[in-house]
């Protein structure tokens, strides 16, 4: 008869000594991903354009606080990529059919959530690899993997965000440097909160049944996802354990690409 033993155990993330910044840091994921990533002992940046927000996680956990509005190239690269993670986490949603979608709005989506972390990883890689380590994980979605209508730019931008993490991945190897995708669904942010307000009122429905009936109908499970469940597995690909993941994406979906 044939046995098995497990050697190895899991460990918690130790990343004492390293430097990440994190956009989007001031609520949601990224807030999660901020305080969790300082859990493990990295000195966390955070980047929002909401300063007073950003202000108060960065005190919570230790952190520097850096206002500054991604949409704008010249203050992206402006900031401080010195840094061995980054989490590529900011942006934001508008819905609206491909006729009456707003060009300058497309834009500002494509800037914020594809040309930004292009830009910051561009100018951490450099340290990076001097270092011999390094990690990008880019806060994608499911909708990374498949689209949904009205969705056009968010839709466009994520499915970006995956192909740049593989480009990442594929040229970072040899420098100990990691990129991969976390693709969460709904997850319970103010964004999402203010979708569900939006889709109870275009759908006649009360907010509650809007998660379960529109928002999550193409999922098994039918609840939202809480930002630290992201934030956990954002840890795990940090961590050393996770040397040898590079260039994959990680569904948080309740089984929606699984149909």
């Amino acid at each position: 008869m044939l046995s098995t033993s497990v050697t190895g155990r899991a460990t918690a993330p130790d990343l004492a000594g390293r430097r990440a910044l994190v956009t989007g840091g001031a609520s949601g994921i990224g807030r999660a991903c901020a305080r969790r990533l300082a859990d493990a002992g990295a000195r966390v940046v955070i980047v929002d354009v909401h300063d007073e927000a950003a202000r108060a996680v960065a005190d919570e956990i230790g952190g520097v606080a850096v206002a500054a509005d991604l949409s704008d190239m010249a203050v992206v690269d402006g900031l401080d990529c010195d840094v061995d993670i980054v989490v590529n986490n900011a942006g934001f949603q508008h819905v609206a059919p491909l006729g009456d979608f707003p060009p300058e709005t497309f834009a500002k989506i494509m800037r914020v959530m594809v040309e930004a972390p292009f830009r910051l990883v561009r100018r951490a890689m450099p340290g990076m690899s001097e270092r011999g380590w390094g990690r990008v994980v880019n806060v994608s979605s499911v909708h990374g993997l498949r689209a949904s209508p009205y969705k056009a730019a968010y839709v466009t931008a994520k499915h970006a965000l995956e192909g740049l993490s593989k480009v990442i991945a594929l040229e970072g190897a040899a420098s100990g440097i990691t990129s991969n995708c976390v693709n969460p669904a709904y997850v319970r942010t103010p964004l999402v909160e203010d979708q569900i307000a939006h889709q109870a009122a275009a759908h006649d429905l009360p907010p509650e049944e809007v998660v379960g009936q529109v928002m999550l109908a193409r999922a098994a499970i039918k609840q939202l996802i809480e930002p630290e469940d992201v934030a956990e597995m954002v840890a795990y690909l940090c961590t050393p354990q996770a040397a040898m993941i590079t260039g994959a994406s990680f569904t948080i979906d309740g089984g929606w690409t699984a149909y």
